[in-house]
């Protein structure tokens, strides 16, 4: 067990509670056993797991993926961590984010974070990016890092699980968003359309200001349009992770909502064909057999009834083509 605080690995790694440290590296601490969890669940695991030597299956579960354990003593655990009352447990993990270009051509929801400074504030829009379906979260314009400490507990594993992005330009990020067919919302206290009205069933990207002087009119200027949520009570305003979370569900709610709307046609149109196809098929089936049993009459109203029918089902056809769009 390494019992100094001066011990050349720990100091080392408490190098990473610093941003230059990180960026230089390109590594972060994952602490605590939530985020150890969702760590070794990634595809990369851990380059080293640091624990107080007390019994905890997510050990076996490092040691088994060939994760080098080391046992610390709390005072030099106490060096690794930022919290009041550690877990014992801090693995040190390479950076997940990727490039612009890595993102996909098609997205449905991405949160853009633009100076966001506040740490926790920026774990909890990438906890409520991944729990909504979000396809990715951008930290840009002088935003914390994703690799704080702070942010990194306040994700809760979940920067793990979306796709992040660091992107120093703003605007380029709103350029990124726009070449991907995605509508751009600024959200500010005082713009006009309200959250609550928009239609967000297509791709839909979120600008998401400082929590103290939201966002620049030069990137407001950028969006496809601004949007406010509604206040109902006295609160002046929503801190950044409230407004992104609200923002966030309310786009997962118009996709559902539309996928239920196109499953609802599909399963109609499945069930309205079969009497137009069946009445046709009968017609035709009659004519065929009887010949010129068949008075004049007669034969004339099926074939009315099968042209009927087949108008039927090519209006049938084109709510399905419709619904393909969409």
């Amino acid at each position: 067990m390494i019992t100094s605080p001066r011990n050349p690995k720990v100091a080392a790694a408490a190098k990473l509670l610093k941003r230059s440290s990180r960026d230089r590296e390109r590594r972060f601490l994952v602490e605590g056993a939530q985020a150890v969890r969702e760590a070794l669940a990634y595809g990369s695991p851990l380059e080293v797991l640091f624990h107080t030597g007390a019994e905890d299956p997510l050990l076996r579960e490092a040691a088994s993926s060939g994760v080098p354990l080391e046992a610390l003593s709390p005072e030099a655990m106490a060096r690794l961590t930022a919290t009041v009352t550690p877990q014992g447990l801090v693995g040190i993990s390479p950076f997940v984010d990727v490039e612009f270009e890595v993102l996909p051509p098609q997205m449905s929801c991405v949160a853009v974070l633009c100076a966001g400074r506040d740490p926790g504030n920026a774990g909890t829009v990438l906890r409520s990016a991944d729990a909504s379906g979000a396809d990715a979260v951008v930290f840009a314009g002088g935003s914390v890092d994703p690799y704080n400490p702070k942010t990194v507990r306040a994700s809760a594993g979940s920067l793990f699980h979306i796709t992040t992005v660091r992107e120093a330009d703003p605007a380029a990020a709103v350029q990124a968003m726009k070449s991907r067919g995605m509508r751009v919302y600024a959200t500010a206290a005082e713009a006009e359309q309200d959250l609550y009205s928009l239609d967000l069933s297509g791709p839909s990207a979120f600008l998401l200001g400082n929590e103290a002087w939201g966002l620049p009119d030069e990137l407001t200027a950028l969006a496809d349009a601004t949007v406010r949520i509604p206040m109902f009570g006295r609160a002046e305003s929503l801190n950044m992770a409230s407004a992104a979370t609200l923002c966030l569900f309310e786009a997962a709610r118009h996709r559902g909502a539309a996928a239920i709307s196109i499953e609802t046609i599909i399963a109609g149109a499945a069930h309205d064909i079969r009497s137009p196809l069946t009445a046709a098929r009968n017609f035709a089936s009659v004519l065929l057999k009887a010949g010129e049993g068949v008075s004049p009459k007669d034969r004339e109203a099926m074939l009315r009834g099968i042209v009927h029918d087949s108008e039927e089902t090519d209006n049938i056809q084109m709510q399905l083509i419709d619904a393909a769009r969409r």
